[in-house]
């Protein structure tokens, strides 16, 4: 298994600095610039799993498929800040990949859908408490689901919609999550169905679904199409159209309301990815173009960007990381590299910047590989 070259360096910056870097205590050197960090790898190779930050600083890591999509994973690993290393987790109750995690209000971490063993699509969700590091069953989906979205509401539920309940079924569905009461319940259903699609809650509570796709194969369709989730009416409506279909894509909710929309691919997959993005105006209820990244990336899953003031600090799905300024709308590439495209790899907000974990490669199979990116 490799080994970081500048492992310190990672975890000096994850831990606010030191006398060998500038940081707090010590003025003889300046700082690392921003980039990418290696720090140190993973217990497990994983692709298309969660790394989600909890209340107290780690990062969980769950899930996700190994040397390929039939090595499934139960098993998680936690990341430490402080010495920049990740430590064995619990075990989840079920091995899953491409599902979704999603932190509620009292800190505990909802893991919700995937496929399991063999492709099968998974119903059944679970909770980690972070308090007693375990994790324990609560209640399953409407149906079985994978590859879809899943963002926590105003009122603390969560909104599950859309993906895929086989390789040849997209759902249009999406249904509740009660934390309150463990159970799941349908809600309204989009105009269409979807998979690899975003999810973005929006300053008024409302939740923008934007792109995705239907079908598989010969039969895939990629989607310029965007709806609006109320809940207070617990209904979806259309409202403008991507500039340019895309899936695989993400989104973020900027300062002051309005929505980044970047990357992605078309039915080619990477001879398609994207350089492109736009920007959705909930006032007016449309997108326009913005100024286009540093490098084409796709086979994001809803958490390569992490906010970082007025700027988006872009993460996976390309060789190197990059910065969007939003008062500029413009995006610049950072230092240092990956090495290759991470693709669906899991990244999470951690100190001043954010962390980046596995994926896999065109080359190969998912990595152990990890780093830390700053500003």
């Amino acid at each position: 298994m490799r080994r970081p070259r500048v492992r310190f360096v990672a975890a000096c910056l994850l831990a606010g600095g030191c006398a060998a870097c500038g940081g707090p205590g010590g003025a003889a050197t300046r700082s690392p610039a921003g980039g990418a960090h290696r720090v140190a790898d993973l217990a497990h190779p994983r692709a298309a799993h969660t790394a989600t930050a909890l209340s107290d600083g780690r990062i969980l890591v769950a899930g996700g498929f190994g040397a390929d999509e039939g090595e499934v994973w139960a098993s998680t690993e936690l990341f430490d800040r402080a010495s920049g290393r990740f430590r064995p987790g619990p075990a989840m109750l079920a091995a899953r990949q491409s599902h979704t995690a999603t932190r509620l209000r009292d800190g505990r971490i909802l893991i919700v859908g995937g496929y399991g063993p063999g492709g099968r699509t998974l119903a059944s969700a679970e909770l980690f408490d972070p308090a007693t590091r375990r994790f324990a069953a609560t209640g399953r989906m409407t149906q079985p689901r994978a590859g879809h979205a899943a963002v926590l509401l105003r009122d603390g539920t969560v909104l599950v919609v859309g993906g895929e309940a086989s390789l040849s079924h997209t759902l249009a569905s999406a249904e509740i999550y009660d934390p309150a009461t463990g159970r799941f319940a349908a809600t309204g259903a989009m105009s269409g169905a979807r998979a690899s699609h975003t999810a973005t809650v929006l300053s008024d509570g409302r939740v923008l679904i934007a792109g995705g796709h239907r079908g598989r194969r010969a039969s895939l369709r990629v989607l310029r199409s965007a709806e609006l989730y109320d809940p207070a009416t617990g209904a979806f409506a259309p409202t403008g159209a991507l500039r340019v279909r895309r899936h695989k894509h993400d989104a973020v909710t900027l300062p002051g309301g309005r929505v980044l929309v970047l990357a992605g691919a078309d039915e080619r997959d990477d001879l398609g990815a994207y350089d492109s993005a736009e920007i959705y105006d909930p006032r007016r209820g449309a997108f326009a173009p913005t100024g286009a990244l540093a490098l084409a990336r796709y086979k994001l899953q809803g958490t390569s960007i992490a906010l970082m003031g007025d700027a988006a600090l872009v993460t996976a799905g390309a060789a190197r990381p990059e910065l969007f300024d939003g008062r500029g709308r413009r995006f610049r590439a950072l230092p240092g590299s990956f090495g290759a495209a991470h693709l669906f790899a899991a990244a999470a907000p951690v100190g001043k910047g954010a962390l980046v974990t596995g994926g896999y490669t065109r080359a190969g199979p998912a990595t152990a590989d990890a780093w830390l990116v700053t500003p």
